[in-house]
């Protein structure tokens, strides 16, 4: 069977994390792209709040450039690819997928796509780190303005909708599965 890297794509709310933890639970290995946040915070001995969120992914940008959570994954990807498939979960940036992709010719990327009022519903009954309907707008904004995480979202190899249940999101994703393995 061919090893892949799947890097999951989409705004919050949509899904991304469910999809990763739904390959992980058949045995590929997850790189989360945003745990380079928390580590930051936790160090800094910050509370993991939306907000010490938003400005640390873009302190962490502005010091180390757009690319900086795909330069500091590679290592991890590599580590896991000489064993099997990769999952990245939330991969954001142009420059991201610029850095990974010539890293990593095999990366394929999963737009997860949630209506708006579907994702703010969803990060409202979070329990970690819940948004407010108006936190969440907000918070999408910032992605799209200051992210470039568009340019990810448009050149997707596939595209999974996921407004109704898990076992839609889990059905769209064994087909992909089927497609990624043909």
């Amino acid at each position: 069977m061919p090893t892949f890297v799947l890097a999951f794509v989409g705004m919050p709310g949509s899904g991304k994390s469910e999809a990763s933890a739904f390959l992980h639970k058949k045995g590929t290995p997850i790189v989360r792209l945003g745990d380079l946040t928390e580590e930051v915070i936790k160090e800094k001995n910050l509370p993991l709040t939306p907000e010490n969120e938003e400005k640390t992914r873009e302190a962490l940008r502005k010091e180390f450039g757009m690319g900086a959570y795909a330069q500091k994954a590679i290592e991890k990807i590599r580590s896991y690819l000489s064993q099997s498939s990769v999952i990245i979960d939330g991969l954001y940036s142009w420059e991201e997928y610029i850095i990974l992709k010539k890293e990593f010719p095999e990366l394929q990327l999963v737009h997860i796509y949630a209506e708006p009022e579907v994702r703010y519903e969803r990060l409202s009954k979070r329990k970690v780190r819940p948004f407010t309907k108006e936190e969440a707008r907000k918070r999408d904004i910032a992605e799209i303005e200051h992210v470039a995480k568009g340019g990810p979202i448009a050149i997707a190899d596939f595209c999974v909708i996921n407004n109704t249940n898990i076992e839609n999101l889990y059905d769209q994703l064994r087909i992909i599965e089927e497609r990624i393995q043909q």
